[in-house]
């Protein structure tokens, strides 16, 4: 297989800053998951990765700790992949370090690799065997693994991501959201203690992603931690419970998603009766869009009470709160693949 398929195998503090699994064990039973919670699982100290005078990874501090779903956000070219390689070892770094479950690597890559499930860009395969004969040359091809109940753990992880029906089709017929599903079945093979996913949603319809997310959740669930990197806000906020963002190689966030998205501090209001609520609130109107009114600082059951007491309809009221994209938009700059016209 390419590098990519044997990395889906892997079997060889917030901050704003610039051996295998046991044979009878099933698919939801990570192998190790007995370390306390919230201690690191991937720590990285001045990562940094150059292509002669080009800075890809600037010197990042990832901190993503044991049952983290953590979202890796940026645009394209901002680095992720880079990143994602580096701490599967499929990359060295110019410089800095990585820990991966508590050990350094890449010196530890045959004692770390084999509790860690990977899925980096395009899971490669061979196109005239089926998915699963390629993933029981997968699971054969490193250590760790029983060959006794390989076939029903193949079996197992091509059901849990919707291919269990595919029968002896060749990977070359295949559709890109089909490849997609056997290189996280590929990823699933040893039920992991850790889960790197780069995109792993590309190429799926809505309903396949919806089954993805689900299957995702399921796996944090059961004790897999889940380190996501994607360019897609609304998947990461649906499923996130931390992440760092990364702008042109630097992380420039790094935080708990619900931090993120804390109340500003401020008050939406919708009405119908906008001039009167205006008349009203003089003083505390912070900006209108239409019905929409923003209002600073007052308390939400006071504001209410006085405008229904002075006739005031409300279509609408709450506390505001930033999006993930408006917080992610507001610290980076343009796309790194957005080129402008000389």
């Amino acid at each position: 297989m390419s590098t990519e398929a044997s990395a889906l195998g892997a079997t060889p503090g917030d901050s704003h800053s610039s051996g295998g699994a046991p044979a009878s064990e099933g698919l939801f039973s990570p192998s190790a998951a007995v370390s306390t919670a919230g201690t690191s699982v991937i720590a990285t100290r001045g990562l940094t990765k150059r292509f002669g005078s080009l800075v890809a990874v600037d010197s990042i501090d990832l901190d993503v700790r044991r049952g983290d779903i953590y979202g890796f956000l940026g645009a394209n070219g901002s680095g992720k992949t880079t990143t994602v390689r580096m701490l599967l070892g499929l990359v060295l770094a110019t410089s800095g370090q990585i820990e991966l479950l508590g050990q350094r690597m890449p010196k530890a890559t045959g004692r770390v690799l084999p509790k860690v499930g990977a899925l980096v860009e395009g899971p490669g395969s061979y196109g005239h065997l089926s998915g699963r004969t390629n993933l029981l040359l997968l699971d054969g091809s490193g250590p760790g693994a029983g060959r006794r109940n390989r076939g029903a753990r193949v079996d197992e992880a091509l059901a849990h991501v919707g291919l269990g029906g595919v029968g002896r089709r060749p990977v070359k017929a295949y559709s890109l959201g089909m490849r997609q599903r056997l290189g996280l079945a590929a990823a699933l093979l040893r039920s992991p203690e850790l889960l790197i996913l780069d995109e792993p949603t590309n190429g799926l319809d809505p309903q396949g992603i919806q089954e993805i997310r689900q299957l995702l959740l399921h796996l944090h669930a059961s004790g897999t931690t889940i380190f996501l990197s994607s360019h897609l806000l609304a998947e990461v906020e649906q499923l996130c419970t931390r992440v760092g963002v990364l702008d042109r190689g630097r992380l420039i966030v790094q935080s708990q998603l619900a931090d993120l998205q804390a109340p500003t501090g401020r008050i939406v209001v919708r009405t119908p009766d906008i001039a009167a609520a205006r008349s009203l609130l003089d003083g505390h109107v912070e900006h209108q869009d239409g019905d929409r009114l923003l209002i600073r600082a007052l308390d939400p059951a006071e504001l209410n009470a006085r405008l229904v007491q002075r006739g005031v309809r409300v279509s609408e009221l709450g506390l505001e709160r930033r999006s993930l994209e408006q917080t992610v938009l507001e610290l980076t700059g343009p796309s790194a693949d957005r080129v402008a016209p000389s």
